[in-house]
């Protein structure tokens, strides 16, 4: 029996991974925007987030939520972190019991500070969740370009019974039932790439980095072993590989925004002139809670968390940052 799929999400991200599945498994994309909808259902296309890119023409798309969800096997949620709880909510009156959901979604909820997969089992109790992550940047995918990543849920037989419906041709997809430490890696690695952004917008060159990335992905260990994750998830496709991506590619949000810091512009003024959401943003100040939390040093997630909050400028970072202590390199600081 060919599994059913529901997604839920018509922006970048949503769009390519409901590509891949039509490969393998009847897919339904539900939109909010009417005009996406009818473009991905007429013209193979969504102009607004993918545009010069055609779609399978096995995708479907639809604004009812009741039509996505009701008769889905599997639920993707693709739709950003200050709207998840809320179209969860609105699934949950469609979807039949124990049916697996797993999430696209690189964020936490500013409100309480959970994860995607935590907002799943609060709303939706009893149904099997996981995520997909890792370096996975949606126009080199939809251009054909070879890509990995990373499926993870905490039951291995789910997972493994799971990972046909999303592996593609070149898009080679791997399991790992480290769900917390995956997820994490997907969160933190924005903010770490906004710092490096920054640092291109100053004109930084290779050397700075190198240091942020290697230092970043350092304090993403730290928070995400604390939490509970895997040391070995970090170094993997969903930490160091989904790091390096976000931090060095032109097509990254969150590296995009740095870049523009380090230019001098406001935030609010970048934000307002993005038609995507830079999830590393609205994660920051989520994430210095939780290393209060737990007592982690991440000095570069402090730093993009003053910069995003307007407390000082990139400029300032950077100077801060020539000045700073050094210690033991495997040490915090």
């Amino acid at each position: 029996m060919r599994l059913k799929i529901g997604l839920l999400g018509g922006g970048s991200w949503g769009t390519t991974v409901a590509s891949l599945v039509s490969r393998n498994a009847p897919i339904t994309l539900w939109a909010r925007d009417a005009e996406t909808v009818a473009s991905i259902n007429r013209e193979h296309e969504n102009p607004k987030y993918l545009p010069g890119i055609t779609l399978p023409a096995a995708l479907t798309a639809t604004t009812s939520l009741e039509e996505a969800v009701a008769s889905a096997d599997v639920l993707v949620m693709g739709v950003p972190s200050h709207s998840f709880r809320g179209v969860l909510e609105e699934a949950q009156r469609h979807l039949r019991p124990w049916v697996p959901v797993i999430s696209l979604t690189k964020g936490l909820e500013l409100a309480s500070g959970k994860r995607m997969t935590e907002l799943i089992e609060e709303v939706l109790p009893g149904h099997p969740v996981g995520v997909l992550t890792g370096p996975n940047l949606a126009r080199e995918i939809m251009s054909g370009q070879a890509a990995a990543s990373v499926l993870s849920m905490e039951d291995e037989i789910v997972v493994r019974a799971l990972q046909p419906v999303f592996h593609s041709g070149l898009f080679r997809v791997y399991t790992n039932t480290d769900l917390l430490g995956c997820e994490l890696g997907g969160v933190l690695k924005n903010i770490i790439a906004i710092a490096v952004g920054m640092g291109d917008g100053l004109g930084a060159g290779d050397n700075t980095r190198a240091g942020l990335m290697t230092r970043g992905l350092a304090e993403i260990t730290r928070l995400g072993v604390a939490m509970g994750g895997r040391p070995e998830t970090f170094a993997g496709l969903a930490g160091m590989g989904d790091l390096i991506a976000t931090c060095t590619s032109p097509l990254s949000r969150n590296r995009h925004v740095g870049v523009e810091l380090g230019r001098g512009r406001h935030i609010d003024a970048i934000i307002e002139g993005m038609n995507m959401v830079a999830e590393g943003v609205k994660s920051a100040p989520t994430v210095m809670a939780l290393a209060e939390t737990y007592g982690i040093a991440m000095p570069i997630a402090s730093d993009v968390f003053d910069v995003t909050q307007g407390k000082r400028t990139a400029q300032e970072v950077f100077r801060g940052l020539l000045r700073s202590s050094v210690g033991d390199e495997a040490h915090p600081g």
